[in-house]
This record gives C-alpha cells, sequence and structure tokens, in this order.
C-alpha cells in the first residue's frame, strides 16, 4: 500500500546519482544532435534526406518504444523495484549500438549506408529508451514536494548539460580538433563514440545504484490482470491523454523540440560555412551555452517563488526563439559584425550564454510540471502512471533529433546544397545557398515558437491547485490504509 503522502525532502546523495544519470543522455544526445548528420552527409556523402529519412525512421519506432518502456516499467514489479532493472540493463547495449552508428564499414555505398545508419540509430534510441524513460519516472516519484520536484530537475539538468559539454568539449576540442584533421575526417568518429559510450556507461549504472535506497518510498505498480504489453500501453497512454494540462504541455514541446532539432543538426553547417568559424571559435561557443546553462540552474528555484513554472516555460522558449533569429536577420541585413572578426567571436559567445541561462529557465520548469501533471493524473484516474507520461516526453525530446534531422537532411537537399569532404569553406559554396542556409536556420524554424507559447498558454495547472490536489491524495491515501 502506498503510504499517504510523500511530500519529503530527498537526500542530497540520492539527487546527486539521479542527476548524474542524465549525464549518460546529455552525451548521447548531443554527440548524436551535433554530428550524425554532418557525419554522414558532409563526411560520408550521403544525401541530406536519406540520413534524415533514416533517422525518421527510428524516430517512428521512438514513437512505440518510448510509452511502451514507460508502461512496462509502471507495470514491472521486482525486488529492485520497477525502475532500476530497466535501468542496469540498458547501459551495455546503449554503448555498443552507439559506437555501431559512427562506425560503418568502408565501401557500403549509398544504400547501405541508409540501412546501416536506420539500423544503428533504431538500436541506439531503443537502448536508450529502456534506460532514460524510467529514469525519468524514477526522478518524478521521488517526492510530491511541489519546490523539490524542481530541485530534483535542476540536478537532471546540471547534468545533462555537463554531459552534453564533455560531448562537444572532447568533440570539437579534441577529436574533431583542427590539429587531428578537423570534423572533416572520417577516422576520428569511431574513437569519440568509444569514448562517448564508455562514459554512458559508467553513469547509468552510477545513477542506478546510487538511488537504489529510493526504491521503499517509491510508488507500487497496480494490481492490474495480466494482459499483452502493446494493449496495455495503448489503454496507458489514452488515460495520459485524457489529461488536458498534458496534451498542451505534449504539444507545445514536441513543436519546439522538432524545431531545436532542424537548428541542432545544422549547427555545424552554421559554425563551419555561415559564420565561417574555426573549431577553437567553435567550442568556445558551446561553452559560452553550456556555461549559461549550467548557472541557470541555480535561478530557477527562486524564480519559481517569484513567478510560476508556466512563466519559466513561456520565458524560456521565447528567448531561445529570439537569440536564434537575431543574429541571421541582423547578418543578412548586414547590421553584424563581419566574418572573421573577434567582435563576431564575442559576439555570439555572449548571446549565446544569455540563450543558454534562460532557456534552462524552460527545460527544469517543463521537468518539474511533469512531475506535477501525474499527481494530477492520480486525482482523476487513481492511478500513478509516471512511466507512461515520461515515455510520451522522451518521445517528444528525440523528435529533436529524429525528425529535426529528417527536415534538416530535406533542407539542405532543397537548397542544393553541396556535399562531400572536399567542401572545406564557404568559398565552396554559392552565396545564395549561404543565404538560404540561413534563412532556414533562423526565422523559418525561430517562426514556429509562437505555436509553443500558444500551447503553453493553456496550462492552468497551478501551485495552488497542485497543493489542493496533494491533500485529497493524502485522504484518499489515508481512507484506503485503514479499509
Amino acid at each position: 500500500m502506498q503510504a499517504s503522502t510523500n511530500d519529503r525532502l530527498v537526500p542530497f546523495s540520492s539527487k546527486l546519482a539521479f542527476g548524474i544519470g542524465q549525464f549518460a543522455e546529455g552525451l548521447k544526445n548531443t554527440g548524436f544532435g551535433l554530428f550524425i548528420l554532418f557525419y554522414y552527409n558532409q563526411v560520408l556523402g550521403l544525401s541530406g534526406t536519406l540520413a534524415g529519412g533514416a533517422l525518421f525512421i527510428a524516430l517512428m519506432f521512438d514513437a512505440v518504444t518510448d510509452p511502451l518502456a514507460g508502461s512496462l516499467s509502471d507495470n514491472f514489479r521486482s525486488k529492485f523495484g520497477r525502475r532500476h532493472p530497466f535501468m542496469y540493463a540498458s547501459a551495455v547495449p546503449l554503448a555498443l549500438a552507439f559506437y555501431g552508428l559512427f562506425s560503418p564499414p568502408e565501401g557500403m555505398g549509398e544504400w547501405g549506408l541508409f540501412a546501416w545508419l536506420s539500423i544503428f540509430a533504431v538500436l541506439t534510441r531503443g537502448a536508450m529508451t529502456l534506460y532514460h524513460v524510467p529514469h525519468l519516472a524514477l526522478g518524478a516519484e521521488m517526492t510530491e514536494n511541489y519546490q523539490e520536484r524542481t530541485r530534483i530537475v535542476a540536478f537532471r539538468q546540471f547534468f545533462g548539460t555537463s554531459g552534453g559539454a564533455m560531448a562537444a568539449i572532447i568533440g570539437l576540442g579534441y577529436f574533431f580538433a583542427d590539429d587531428n584533421g578537423g570534423r572533416l575526417a572520417v577516422e576520428n568518429y569511431s574513437p569519440y563514440a568509444l569514448a562517448l559510450g564508455v562514459m554512458m556507461v559508467v553513469t547509468i549504472w552510477w545513477s542506478a545504484w546510487g538511488t537504489q535506497k529510493e526504491i521503499p518510498h517509491l510508488s507500487q505498480p497496480p494490481e492490474r490482470p495480466r494482459q499483452n504489453p502493446l494493449v496495455q500501453m495503448i489503454g496507458d497512454a489514452k488515460e495520459a491523454f485524457s489529461n488536458q494540462s498534458f496534451r498542451w504541455l505534449f504539444f507545445g514541446v514536441l513543436i519546439v523540440f522538432i524545431m531545436a532539432g532542424v537548428n541542432g543538426a545544422l549547427d555545424l553547417y552554421m559554425l563551419q560555412y555561415f559564420w565561417e568559424f574555426s573549431g577553437e571559435e567553435m567550442l568556445f561557443l558551446q561553452i559560452a551555452s553550456i556555461v549559461g546553462l549550467l548557472l541557470g540552474v541555480f535561478l530557477t528555484a527562486p524564480l519559481h517563488k517569484l513567478t510560476s513554472k508556466r512563466f519559466g516555460v513561456l520565458l524560456g522558449t521565447g528567448a531561445w526563439a529570439i537569440f536564434q533569429l537575431i543574429p541571421v536577420v541582423f547578418r543578412l541585413l548586414d547590421w553584424f559584425p563581419e566574418n572573421g572578426t573577434t567582435v563576431l567571436t564575442y559576439t555570439l559567445v555572449v548571446m549565446k550564454f544569455f540563450q543558454g541561462l534562460i532557456l534552462q529557465q524552460a527545460f527544469i520548469s517543463f521537468g518539474s510540471m511533469m512531475a506535477d501533471i501525474t499527481d494530477e493524473h492520480e486525482y482523476q484516474s487513481g492511478v500513478r502512471q509516471e512511466g507512461i507520461f515520461f515515455g510520451a516526453i522522451a518521445f517528444s525530446s528525440k523528435a529533436t533529433s529524429g525528425f529535426g534531422n529528417f527536415v534538416g537532411g530535406i533542407g539542405l537537399d532543397i537548397i542544393n546544397w553541396p556535399r562531400g569532404a572536399d567542401i572545406k569553406t564557404a568559398a565552396d559554396i554559392p552565396a545564395d545557398t549561404l543565404v538560404n542556409l540561413g534563412l532556414l536556420y533562423g526565422p523559418v524554424v525561430a517562426a514556429f515558437a509562437v505555436i509553443s507559447l500558444w500551447c503553453y498558454s493553456h496550462y492552468k495547472l497551478t501551485r495552488q491547485r497542485h497543493e489542493e490536489i496533494l491533500k485529497e491524495l493524502r485522504l484518499r491515501r489515508e481512507r484506503g490504509s485503514s479499509t
């Protein structure tokens, strides 16, 4: 029987171990999102449409596996709880699949590369799903405290950002540094993937081991008749989408994640050809964004005390769009510093820093809001289903690199982007093609943030309403434990 309340402060060691688990996802997301399209399209010569199509196929698998993993972990029973077995089991398969993703055999041809990318993208995403969805659900289960949930998500975001930082720093700063052949040297990619894979295994197992002591405080799966897992997943998904708060958040974040994915897929193209940065300058920009994201973690809890979680999401999303739009538009209007100047580098470094600082408010606020929705869902349905909710959110976040790469790849073909490792500088690109790249990266993508902001504005679960829901849930649990 579940305790009448789980409104508790979680030990620092548990929050730390939980947060470290997000390091692996940060590694995978940045390694995948920043380099995969560039590697297959620009380095190996696979067409943008086929490369994006392969990643879109993987995303379609995620549409099933993400909610399925959530439903399975919601209903799983073992002496290690319902989340931890999945976390332990997924680590090594994830590392092996990620290494294979960046290690296709030579001489495969275009369709062979397409098949290889499709298979290993599916395997990588599937293994990450088995870990990431139960891990997210675990964070929502550890406490029902409104403010403590924000702190837990802050730990998660801090280490997720740190993982992304590590993937970018060792990538641009070592494996793909100009002194080692740069981003166009095919032999640099397999060792890079191996290094990230090892770190994924270590941090996933660390997180699972470090949070085992939380198992007594976690929710137990409901007593249900055994049925086909797919049937169970479909039923659970229907219940999740019956929640109005969840629907508005899901579709809002899905749109903005897809648009962010397009930008992420085109980042290296913009840095290498549009802005004409060196590898060292690219690294500075990545670090500026990362430092902003890391410092932004410490602003969210005070912000929530003064405003609301919904305000944090609106603020972060709007700032992301503005900072994405301004540099490109100003450059196309000749209002921005010239390429090759230190003023340009410093200007973009400052903008990337503030973009990350404010964007983090959306990330943390969103994760905390999702945990609150699981309480509202229990209030409405009588069942706790953190897994199915966070499975849907995991799918939306994967749309960042899945559908984002698909759209980005098609966009590259539409603007007739030249591909091949011999395309080294902006001088090898027609001027109008560079302009079209900037328009796709900036104004076209940023405009979709308006839809996300509209969706978020419909979220109505306030702190006061959440406190009322928790009071009612405590009364129900106390009545249930006394019968």
